[in-house]
């Protein structure tokens, strides 16, 4: 996964709805989905990613990932927070959480998602939301794996329900 795909495509879709303000972007997997730091914003979002397990190299969709983004203004600078929820593979003993991997397509998807958010709770804009669709590799319809779902060990995954915030 790499940060300087998602940063160039939050730049490019900054640039795309007139934002002059700067922002950036990085990946931390230590915030903490409903607490954000004072004065930052969250937007909690579900994405369709694939992954492969580091040990037997078996792979496996699926559509919702949970993807959690905080954010900030401050004067003229923005930063992005991401965290990106983890699955381990269900056929290893003792496999370690992996990675997502997500296409182009649904990274962009994301961060114009996130993008209207920001227009919404950083500055205050109507961003007359779009519902554009995640972008499926492959079947995804079989059942959510809890017990190998790092969000649902949290207790934070939203399989059934798709509420934003």
């Amino acid at each position: 996964m790499d940060l300087q795909e998602w940063a160039s495509i939050l730049q490019n879709t900054i640039e795309e709805h007139d934002i002059e303000d700067t922002w950036s972007i990085e990946f931390d997997n230590t915030i903490i989905p409903d607490c954000p730091a004072r004065g930052w914003q969250k937007y909690i979002s579900g994405a369709f990613a694939r992954f492969m397990c580091s040990k037997c190299r078996r792979t496996w969709p699926s559509k919702r990932v949970l993807v959690v983004f905080h954010m900030c203004l401050l004067e003229d600078k923005g930063m992005v927070k991401v965290k990106r929820y983890r699955q381990e593979c269900k056929k290893c003993v003792q496999s370690t959480m992996e990675e997502p991997h997500f296409k182009t397509d649904n990274i962009e998807v994301l961060l114009e998602k996130l993008v209207e958010k920001i227009l919404v709770k950083c500055y205050n804009k109507d961003a007359g939301e779009k519902n554009i669709p995640f972008h499926l590799d492959g079947r995804s319809d079989g059942p959510h794996e809890a017990a190998h779902c790092e969000a649902c060990k949290h207790g934070i995954c939203r399989q059934v329900t798709t509420k934003e915030t």
